[in-house]
């Protein structure tokens, strides 16, 4: 567990640890989610990303939201 400060302009500052271990990288989208007071920033992967987390699962048809025209 980190503990991080919010700065005047809402901005936290994600402890290089925790970048490391949720390889997130400069530019990294993430969705930000509130609940019960409770606030968390998860990683938008692509499907790319993704591949091999669902076993048997064949992403051949699937399309990823860049390859959209």
């Amino acid at each position: 567990m980190e503990t991080v400060k919010v700065s005047r302009k809402y901005q936290v500052v994600i402890p290089e640890k925790l970048r490391q271990e949720a390889n997130i990288k400069p530019g990294d989208k993430m969705v930000a989610i509130a609940k019960h007071g409770i606030l968390q920033y998860v990683p938008v992967r692509s499907l790319r990303e993704t591949k091999g987390m669902v076993k048997g699962l064949d992403s051949a048809d699937l399309r990823d939201e860049t390859d959209r025209s």
